[in-house]
C-alpha cells in the first residue's frame, strides 16, 4: 500500500496545473492572468498583451507504465472494497408500510416481516358478517345519545364543537382527517325587525322560516292553492280566480318549498304563504316550520364556483333565487286565514280539502293581505370534515359515505342518526383493515357536511371547489342522511347504475322486523315501483348526481303508507319522536341502515370490477327517445316543424346501447386478476354517469346538467314537452351529440369508437 500511496503521489506532483488571477493595470481595469505551473517551472501569458492569445502548452507526462499499472489496479481495489461494504450494511429486511395504522408484529430484529399480500381478500361472506358483528344495536345506543344535542344551526358554536369531534375521532382511528373551509351566505331572521302577517285585525309573527326568500313588503288578495304544482294552479285559473299579484296560501308537502314559490312566481303570485296541514302533519297547531326557498343547492351567492373566499368572486346570484318573499306559518295561523278567505270552492275531485274541520278550503281572492320579510343574509365560516381508509390497489378511487350534522332545531332523525352512522361505519372497517385482514382495493372517504338544511350548502361547495377532477375519482355517493325514519317499510332514490347493487344489497342484509331479508319487505314481482322514487332537488345525494355525474343514493327505512318524516324542518325531530315512529327500536333500526350502508360501500370497494350496471340505462334512455320521437312526429303532422327529425337521436341511442352491450361483453371476458386491464374496463364503466352531463349549459344558470335527471331546458323530458320550435330543433341536436359523446366515451379507444353520426 505504502509504493501505491508514493505511485500515486508522484502522478498527482508531475501533474500541470492552471491558477486565474485577477491583478489591476495600471490604468485600473482588471485582466485574467493564467499560470500554467508544474513542479519545475512556471510559464506566464497576460490576457490581453498585444501579441495575441495565450498559448496552453503543457509538458509532457513523466510517469512510468508501471506507475500507471498500480494506480488502476488500486482504484480497482478500492471500488471492489466498498461495493462489498455498501451490499452488506443495506441487505438487511425492512418493514413494508401498510395502510392505516395495520401493526405488524416484528419478533427479531433481523427477522422477516409476514405482510399479507393485498390482493389476497377475505371471502364476501367473510366480510359482510364482520360487518354485521360490529354495527349492532349495542354499538348504537351509546354513539346516538353522545350525538344528540339541543341545537347544531349551521356555522355555530355547536356545529363546529360537532366538527372538532369528528376530526378528533378521524385522527384517533388513523384515518388522515382534513377539513374543507367555506365562507358561505346564510339567511336568517332579523331579531329587530321580526316577519310579519296582517290580516283583517290580525296580526301574526311567526317564529319560523325561509331561508333565501327575497325580502320586502307586499299586499294582495288571499288565494288558496293546495301544493301549489302545477295541476293545483291550473284548478284556481279554471274557477276564474286571478293569481296575479295574490298572495298564495299553500300547504306544505309534495314538493319542496323551493318548487312551490318557483311555480307561483312564474304565474304572477306576489308571496307566497305556506303552513303543515293537520291531514299531512299529525303534531300540534302551533309548531314552526323551517326551510329553504332555494332552487338549487349550495351557496346561492357563489353560483358554479366556491365559496373559499367571497371577495375573489364576482358578486353573481343563482338563478334559483327566488324574486317574490315567502314564509312558513302554523296550522293556526293558517286557520284563522282559512275561515275568512271567501271566494269559490274547488271541486272535491281536486284534492284541495285538507284536514282542519272547522274551514272549507274556499280559494279566495276576495280579501287582502300584508306579507312582510325582513330575513338578513349573515356570513358563517362553515367546515366540511373527511377521513380516509386507503385502498390497497386503487387508492385513487373511492367512494364516499356522507352525513350532515346540522338542523333547524334538534335534528335528531335529520342530523344524529347520520353522524352516528358515519362514525360507527368508519369505527367498523378500520377495525377490519386493522385487526381482520380485510384490504379494499379502493379508497373510502368518510364526510361530514355542515349547512345541509340550507340546500346541501356544505357538500354541494366542496363539488364545486374540485369540479374538473372529482368525477375522475369519486365513483360512487352514499347519503347516510334521513336513513332511519320510521319502521315497516323501504324506499330509495338512485341512479340507474346502482340498481342492481341495490337490489342484491336489499336481499343479504337482515329485515329489521325478523325473518327474512329487506328484500322481503317489499313488493318482490316489482321491487322496483314499490321502492324506487324520483331523486328530488333537496335530497342531499342530488348535487352528486345531477351536479357533478357521480352516481348516487340515498335510501331511507321508513314507516308503512309514508313518504316522508313530518318532523323534518321542526323543533320535533327529536328522540322521542324517533322513537315513536321506531316503535321503540331506533338503535335496532339504525344498526341495520349501517349495515345496509356499509354492505354497498364496502362491495364497490372490494369486487375488481366496479358494481356498477351500465345496462339499466337503457331502458330509461329508450323511454325518453321515444316521447320526443312521438313528439316530433305529432309536430310534423300538424306542420309546426319542418326539416327536422329524430333520426340521429335514435342513432346516438343505437352507439351508446352498443357501448353498454361491450363493457358488459368485456365484463364477462376480462381476466379479474389482471389489475392494468381492469383499471382500463373501470375507467369506462365511470365514465357513463359523467357522460350525460350536458357541456352546453351554465353551471350559474342551470347547475343540474344531467341529461336525463337534471332539471333545465337540456334535458330529454323537457325537449319532449317544449313548445318553442326554435328551442327543440336547437336542444334536439346538443342533446344528440351529449349523449352520442357519452357513447364515445363508453367505449374507451378512439379508434374503436363507433360513430355513426
Amino acid at each position: 500500500m505504502d509504493r501505491l500511496r508514493s505511485a500515486f503521489n508522484s502522478v498527482i506532483k508531475s501533474e500541470r496545473y492552471s491558477r486565474f488571477t485577477l491583478q489591476p493595470d495600471q490604468d485600473g481595469e482588471r485582466h485574467v492572468e493564467v499560470k500554467l505551473s508544474d513542479d519545475t517551472a512556471d510559464d506566464a501569458t497576460e490576457v490581453g498583451q498585444a501579441e495575441g492569445s495565450p498559448s496552453f502548452r503543457p509538458a509532457p507526462p513523466r510517469q512510468s507504465r508501471r506507475t500507471l499499472c498500480c494506480l488502476a489496479l488500486g482504484i480497482l481495489l478500492i471500488f471492489i472494497i466498498g461495493y462489498l461494504v455498501g451490499y452488506v450494511s443495506h441487505s438487511k429486511p425492512r418493514a413494508v408500510p401498510v395502510d392505516c395504522g395495520a401493526k405488524l408484529e416484528v419478533k427479531e430484529p433481523t427477522a422477516e416481516i409476514d405482510v399479507q399480500d393485498p390482493e389476497v381478500q377475505l371471502d364476501w361472506k367473510d366480510i359482510i358478517e364482520l360487518l354485521a358483528q360490529k354495527l349492532t344495536a349495542q354499538t348504537f345506543d351509546q354513539t346516538l345519545r353522545n350525538f344528540d344535542l339541543p341545537s347544531r344551526s349551521a356555522g355555530s358554536e355547536e356545529d363546529n364543537i360537532l366538527a372538532n369531534r369528528m376530526f378528533k375521532e378521524y385522527k384517533k382511528l388513523e384515518m388522515e382527517p382534513w377539513t374543507d373551509t367555506h365562507y358561505v351566505q346564510l339567511q336568517m331572521p332579523d331579531s329587530n325587525r321580526p316577519n310579519r302577517v296582517l290580516f283583517g285585525s290580525e296580526v301574526f309573527e311567526p317564529t319560523g322560516y325561509l331561508a333565501y326568500s327575497a325580502p320586502g313588503k307586499v299586499q294582495g288578495k288571499l288565494v288558496y292553492g293546495s301544493y301549489g304544482r302545477q295541476e293545483d294552479l291550473d284548478v284556481i285559473l279554471k274557477k276564474n280566480v286571478d293569481l296575479k299579484d295574490c298572495v298564495l296560501l299553500l300547504r306544505a308537502g309534495k314538493i319542496s318549498f323551493a318548487e312551490q314559490v318557483a311555480n307561483a312566481a312564474a304565474k304572477g303570485v306576489s308571496a307566497v304563504l305556506i303552513y303543515p296541514d293537520p291531514q299531512d302533519y299529525k303534531y300540534t297547531a302551533g309548531t314552526a316550520l323551517y326551510g329553504h326557498v332555494h332552487l338549487g343547492s349550495g351557496d346561492p351567492y357563489t353560483p358554479g364556483f366556491p365559496s373559499f373566499n367571497h371577495t375573489q368572486f364576482p358578486p353573481t346570484q343563482s338563478s334559483g333565487l327566488p324574486k317574490i318573499p315567502a314564509q312558513t306559518i302554523t296550522a293556526n295561523m293558517a286557520t284563522t286565514l282559512l275561515q275568512k278567505i271567501g271566494g269559490p270552492k274547488a271541486d272535491a275531485s281536486s284534492g284541495f280539502k285538507g284536514g282542519i274541520s272547522s274551514v272549507s278550503y274556499s280559494l279566495g281572492g276576495s280579501e287582502d293581505i300584508t306579507v312582510e320579510v325582513n330575513n338578513v343574509l349573515v356570513n358563517r365560516q362553515i367546515h366540511n370534515v373527511f377521513g380516509v381508509i386507503k385502498g390497497f390497489t386503487d387508492p385513487d378511487r373511492y367512494v364516499v359515505l356522507g352525513a350532515q350534522r346540522d338542523a333547524w332545531g334538534k335534528g335528531y332523525a335529520k342530523a344524529t342518526v347520520g353522524t352516528a352512522m358515519l362514525i360507527q361505519l368508519a369505527r367498523a372497517v378500520h377495525e377490519m383493515v386493522e385487526k381482520d385482514g380485510f384490504r379494499p382495493r379502493r379508497s373510502l372517504v368518510f364526510a361530514s357536511w355542515s349547512a345541509g338544511e340550507y340546500g346541501s350548502v356544505g357538500a354541494t361547495e366542496w363539488l364545486e371547489g374540485y369540479m374538473s377532477s372529482i368525477d375522475k375519482s369519486v365513483f360512487t355517493y352514499i347519503s347516510l342522511d334521513g336513513a332511519v325514519m320510521g319502521r315497516g317499510s323501504f324506499i330509495a332514490s338512485a341512479s340507474p347504475l346502482l340498481y342492481s347493487l341495490l337490489e342484491n344489497t336489499m336481499k343479504k342484509v337482515k329485515s329489521p322486523l325478523g325473518s327474512g331479508s329487506v328484500y322481503d319487505m317489499v313488493e318482490k314481482s316489482n321491487w322496483k315501483a314499490d321502492v324506487l322514487r324520483p331523486m328530488s332537488m333537496d335530497d342531499p345525494a342530488y348535487p352528486f348526481l345531477a351536479f357533478s355525474g357521480i352516481p348516487s343514493i340515498s335510501f331511507h327505512f321508513i314507516s308503512p303508507n309514508t313518504e316522508s318524516y313530518t318532523y323534518y324542518g321542526t323543533n320535533l325531530d327529536s328522540m322521542d319522536h324517533l322513537d315513536y315512529q321506531t316503535n321503540h327500536h331506533t338503535s335496532e333500526m339504525t344498526a341495520v341502515a349501517a349495515q345496509f350502508a356499509g354492505q354497498m360501500a364496502l362491495q364497490l370497494v372490494h369486487d375488481h370490477l366496479l358494481s356498477l350496471d351500465v345496462m339499466h340505462y337503457s331502458s330509461i334512455l329508450i323511454k325518453a327517445v321515444s316521447q320526443i320521437n312521438r313528439r316530433i312526429n305529432q309536430l310534423s303532422r300538424s306542420g309546426q316543424l319542418t326539416d327536422v327529425s329524430s333520426s340521429w337521436l335514435n342513432q346516438a341511442y343505437g352507439s351508446f346501447q352498443r357501448a353498454a352491450r361491450s363493457i358488459n361483453n368485456d365484463i364477462s371476458n376480462t381476466d379479474i386478476n389482471d389489475q392494468q386491464a381492469c383499471r382500463i374496463l373501470n375507467n369506462r364503466i365511470m365514465s357513463v354517469e359523467h357522460g350525460l352531463l350536458s357541456p352546453y349549459v351554465s353551471p350559474i344558470d342551470t347547475p343540474f346538467r344531467h341529461l336525463l335527471l337534471g332539471r333545465g331546458n337540456h334535458t330529454l323530458a323537457s325537449i319532449a314537452e317544449t313548445t318553442d320550435m326554435k328551442h327543440l330543433h336547437t336542444q334536439l341536436a346538443l342533446a344528440t351529440w351529449n349523449l352520442q359523446g357519452c357513447a364515445n366515451a363508453m367505449v374507451g379507444d378512439i379508434w374503436d369508437i363507433d360513430n355513426e353520426i
